[in-house]
């Protein structure tokens, strides 16, 4: 018997693993209920108006965003491994589906939605063959500084086609630089709409409004449902002309899988890599945060599986990518979501309204949705983050410097992958170039110190204690070499010692391994020994399998820096005291 409920318990634990909520349904607690049903229904006054708001700000009809909200919602209940993270179309992903489908928009109106869906499948292939190869890793190219300048970009578009809207107006453009410039020109020419321009403000107004005052209420919900009664009761559409959404097409999501040929493929691949890289950057950040804060364990691996299945689901569906949401996630949150059932319930809720209430929001004004866009635009600049890096690390004040203008002068596409090589040349800078010292000992403190923190540090005559912050390999081995050497031709007393104080040294490649055969070379040209000091084991077998430790001498290596100091001593007969080990030795 046992023999037989064994293989049928290791199923178990393999579908709970590949389907998380199916695990969570098991054991789910009836106390549980009430809390997700109310952050289910907390949810939906958010879903509904930020999915419609953003697939009309993508180009899209705003249903396509209801289809997108309702169908990665169901996906990721499913299979997400996080009970918190909430999922949907997300105002950083609205100019990078506005330039991928741009294209297929100027081609024809009926490519568009095919050429959505379908990239929503790129993306979610993308992003689940990523977490399946456990490639989480790769999310963390887009440094926290290039992802500052790169979202703060984002917003500065997303402000630049979403104005206009407010305002009663359209503009047309290649980049945003051109669309800001039609956007001055349209308000120098007066073409505002006086009745958009006003309820489009009072949107935005009540929005951050309580935003501000009162951030446990549904602003959104409360701008939304406020202004739709409005333009019902006084009937702006009809009296003034005002933009709305209208009638919602009735019906849910339907299977579709969209067309998929070479060229399409191609051509929408570019931004389907941008799109996966800023969504597994910022879902893979989020259920880090998230995570933390309930002191549960972030899988970014299987998060990235989660989030590629949902796009892809969406894709089928008729939805265009998703991404996770700090703002839905963070409503979630405060409403006491206990499991991903509130994702459910949210999205069955949006189901109901589209089937039996489809023209509920049709009074909805155009301006109160580009409202909605707008305040989640100020949300994800944060001009603070600017002064921030400047305070503390203007090095880094560059680099968001450069991905902001990047995204703005370049495009969107063209700007994550300028913020990835960016942050990847500002990696190889500090690695080529980094932070070297010169140690002594300084008084009132145990072992050996920087002499440029500790300028009063004593160091020890003919002794050069020499620390490079910094793995060994070929783009920083020469530099290594040279400044090893500096600092020995500097060095009065005359040198007899070089000690490495190799802790920060994680890694050194056959390329430094040459580099420092050729140093030692050189060292002993001069009558210098170089000897190594705290030295890790993986590095030393390195070091013998390229038979550079022949060289220098397994005697050579030591446990310590102190232990160094006292073999340097005894080798070389050198009178020095360490008047702090002396008063300690007297003292006892």
């Amino acid at each position: 018997m046992s023999q037989d409920r064994e293989p049928a318990s290791g199923l178990l634990v393999r579908v709970a693993t590949l389907l998380p909520g199916l695990g969570v349904a098991r054991r789910y607690r009836r106390s549980w209920l009430r809390h997700d049903l109310a952050a289910g229904l907390a949810l939906t006054g958010i879903l509904v108006p930020a999915g419609m708001a953003y697939a009309e700000a993508s180009g899209l009809p705003a249903i396509v965003g209801l289809y997108a909200t309702i169908v990665p919602l169901l996906a990721y209940a499913l299979v997400g491994p996080s009970r918190l993270l909430m999922l949907g179309p997300d105002s950083s992903l609205v100019p990078l589906v506005l330039v991928a489908l741009a294209p297929f928009a100027a081609l024809s109106p009926e490519a568009v939605l095919p050429a959505a869906a379908l990239l929503a499948l790129l993306v979610g292939v993308l992003i689940a063959g990523a977490g399946a190869a456990r490639l989480g890793f790769l999310a963390d190219l887009l440094s926290t500084p290039a992802r500052i300048g790169f979202l703060a970009g984002i917003a500065l578009i997303i402000l630049a086609s979403q104005l206009p809207r407010l305002l009663g107006f359209s503009v047309s453009g290649d980049g945003p630089v051109d669309r800001i410039g039609q956007l001055l020109a349209g308000i120098a020419e007066g073409r505002t709409d006086p009745a958009s321009l006003a309820v489009g403000l009072l949107s935005l107004a009540v929005i951050l409004g309580v935003r501000l005052l009162r951030p446990s209420l549904p602003g959104v919900l409360i701008a939304v449902a406020g202004a739709t009664l409005l333009s019902a009761l006084l009937d702006l559409a009809g009296r003034t002309g005002i933009a709305v959404v209208g009638p919602l097409p009735q019906g849910l999501p339907a299977f579709a899988p969209p067309a998929i040929t070479p060229g399409e493929i191609a051509s929408l691949l570019p931004a389907a890599v941008g799109i996966a890289l800023v969504t597994a950057a910022d879902t893979v950040l989020l259920s880090r945060t998230f995570g933390a804060r309930h002191r549960e364990p972030a899988d970014p691996n299987r998060e990235l599986v989660a989030l590629g299945v949902a796009n892809v689901a969406t894709g089928l569906f008729g939805g265009y990518p998703v991404s996770s949401s700090a703002s839905r996630t963070a409503v979630a949150e405060s409403a006491g979501i206990r499991s991903q059932l509130a994702g459910v319930i949210g999205a069955l809720a949006i189901v109901l309204l589209i089937t039996l209430a489809p023209g509920l929001l049709a009074a909805l004004p155009v301006p109160t949705l580009a409202a909605v866009v707008i305040a989640a635009a100020i949300t994800i600049a944060d001009p603070g983050a600017f002064l921030r890096l400047w305070r503390v690390r203007p090095g880094e004040l560059a680099l968001a410097v450069a991905a902001f203008l990047g995204v703005i002068l370049l495009g969107v596409i063209e700007g994550i992958f300028l913020a990835v090589v960016l942050s990847l040349l500002a990696f190889l800078r500090r690695a080529w170039w980094p932070h070297d010292a010169i140690l002594g000992r300084a008084t009132g403190v145990k072992g050996y110190h920087d002499l440029h923190f500790y300028p009063d540090a004593k160091r020890i005559p003919g002794l050069v204690l020499y620390r490079f912050d910094a793995p060994l390999l070929f783009f920083n081995a020469e530099s290594f070499r040279e400044r090893v050497l500096s600092q020995v031709r500097r060095t009065e007393p005359a040198a007899r010692w070089v000690v490495i104080a190799a802790e920060p040294i994680t890694d050194i490649d056959t390329t430094a391994a040459e580099s420092l055969e050729e140093l030692i070379r050189e060292l002993d040209g001069l009558g210098v020994t170089l000897a190594f000091a705290e030295l890790k084991d993986p590095v030393k077998g390195r070091l013998r399998a390229y038979g550079t430790m022949e060289r220098i001498g397994e005697e050579r290596c030591f446990p310590t820096v102190g232990t160094a100091v006292d073999a340097y001593l005894a080798a070389t007969g050198e009178t020095w005291v360490d008047w702090e080990d002396a008063a300690r030795t007297g003292a006892s």
